[in-house]
């Protein structure tokens, strides 16, 4: 297994003798909380969730974070390269388009490969030669050697200035080991399960690599479009805001996105709306969602952007993007940065700033390399790293957060907030379904708390240029 550069300060001692006596493994992290004041002065949580981005792809060479590890600032990792019998080490790519590599289950298992983090490359050549569309999971451009690609901070300025002005996370894991679909999932819902009948989430059980057995919405098909509304029938967060009456709104960008059902189909481009549930917009299909009758809680992104301006952001929101905006591959990454900047310079002018918190994430690793191998929590993740920032006016200014932390810390977080610490289980929340565990309290999952200090005034905005000059 690889070793990892860097760990938290705190508990050091403690940490090498759970991982000497076999408890622990070296990518796991103690959960600590170091902070003061009152969660409660945050009243807006954004949830901003990009695509298809390592940590090591955008923040690998970010000083002090637990990056690509190096000797005499160069890397000293090198990935066997099959088709040339040679090793490629990890390199600075100043492309704005890149390709990445295959990110389904199947890959994430290929890519970690027993946890010596050396499968990308070959995985990327296997998956050359099944690419049909340029969106799809297992899909290709070129060369198999790109995924070992990096930004820095002259290419992504923005990024490298939120992490630098407010608290970047270095350990921030997909919620499972596959691609967009689930990750969404876990994202709203703690779960990526297939059901069998509407209705009846005891009729669930976990996928991560597909999600249902009823079809789909396909284009030309002359059916209603309740009956060809996948079951998710298992409970999701949604739920638990309606019952509490906590306002929430998923925000979409309409465009284009690409449109599959499970990590092996041909992912077609399709148009993405409110009103057309796809991979990246799925609380549609929720049996809850249709329950309480919140679908017109699912709105265009240009409600975020009123919304903000206004003051009347919910308590809880999403926001996803289109394909052009997603950074995932082929979309530029110079639009990505440009329409969270947006977002997030929206939210800095709003009269809700000081009472918000920004939580932006990438959705998976995108076939991009990454050294540090994630931790087990269950059969279904934890997946490869992403990149984690959180960005608020009570976030500490230049913090690394080194916790081991997934999405399920952001569902973890809005509970604690605005739930009285409920938690999606079966056991008490009051609409059972059979998933397996209750991700918000694995004991390896750290707290975003610790993020933030509650007691400081509340800090001024960070105004960034929409378009920034970049080495791109």
């Amino acid at each position: 297994m690889t070793r990892r550069a860097g760990g938290p300060r705190i508990g050091r001692r403690l940490g090498a003798a759970l991982i000497g006596l076999g408890l622990i493994s070296t990518s796991c992290q103690i959960p600590t909380v170091t902070t003061g004041g009152d969660i409660h002065k945050i009243k807006h949580v954004i949830v901003v969730m990009q695509e298809n981005r390592s940590f090591d792809s955008y923040f690998g060479t970010f000083p002090g974070a637990d990056g690509i590890p190096m000797t005499n600032g160069q890397p000293s990792v090198c990935l066997p390269d099959p088709a040339h019998g040679t090793c490629v080490r990890p390199f600075h790519d100043t492309k704005d388009v890149n390709s990445g590599g295959p990110h389904g289950n199947e890959s994430a298992i290929a890519d970690i490969n027993g946890g010596r983090m050396d499968g990308f490359i070959r995985e990327a050549a296997n998956g050359s030669h099944q690419c049909v569309g340029p969106l799809e999971p297992g899909c290709v451009s070129e060369a198999p050697t790109a995924v070992m690609g990096y930004h820095d901070g002259s290419d992504i300025p923005n990024y490298w200035a939120y992490a630098r002005n407010f608290a970047l996370q270095d350990h921030m894991f997909e919620s499972t080991a596959s691609w967009s679909l689930p990750a969404h999932l876990y994202m709203v819902s703690e779960w990526s399960a297939a059901c069998t009948r509407r209705e009846d989430p005891s009729s669930c059980s976990g996928n991560i690599t597909g999600t249902s057995s009823l079809p789909h919405l396909v284009e030309g098909v002359n059916a209603p479009a309740e009956q060809l509304r996948p079951a998710y029938a298992w409970t999701d967060l949604t739920y638990l805001l309606h019952a509490h009456s906590v306002s929430w709104r998923y925000y979409l960008s309409e465009g284009t996105q690409p449109d599959c059902y499970n990590d092996q189909e041909v992912c077609t481009p399709r148009r993405q709306t409110v009103g057309t549930p796809q991979i990246w917009n799925p609380l549609p299909y929720f049996d809850t969602v249709h329950a309480d009758g919140q679908l017109g809680n699912i709105q265009t992104v240009d409600h975020f952007f009123t919304d903000a301006k206004h003051g009347t952001l919910p308590s809880v929101a999403w926001v996803v993007p289109d394909g052009t905006h997603s950074e995932h591959p082929p979309a530029r990454v110079s639009s990505g940065q440009s329409y969270v900047t947006r977002l997030i310079n929206a939210v800095m002018r709003s009269p809700d700033w000081n009472s918000t918190a920004i939580f932006l994430a990438w959705d998976d690793w995108g076939g991009f390399y990454d050294h540090v191998q994630p931790p087990t929590v269950d059969g279904a993740g934890y997946g490869l790293r992403v990149p984690g920032i959180v960005i608020s006016p009570y976030a500490k200014s230049g913090f690394i957060d080194h916790q081991t932390l997934s999405f399920d810390a952001y569902v973890k977080f809005i509970e604690d907030d605005f739930l009285g610490g409920q938690r999606l289980n079966p056991a008490t929340d009051g609409r059972p379904d059979p998933r397996p565990d209750v991700r918000e309290a694995s004991p390896i999952l750290g707290d975003l708390r610790s993020d933030f200090d509650f007691d400081q005034p509340p800090r001024a905005p960070t105004l960034l240029p929409v378009r920034p000059e970049t080495d791109l």
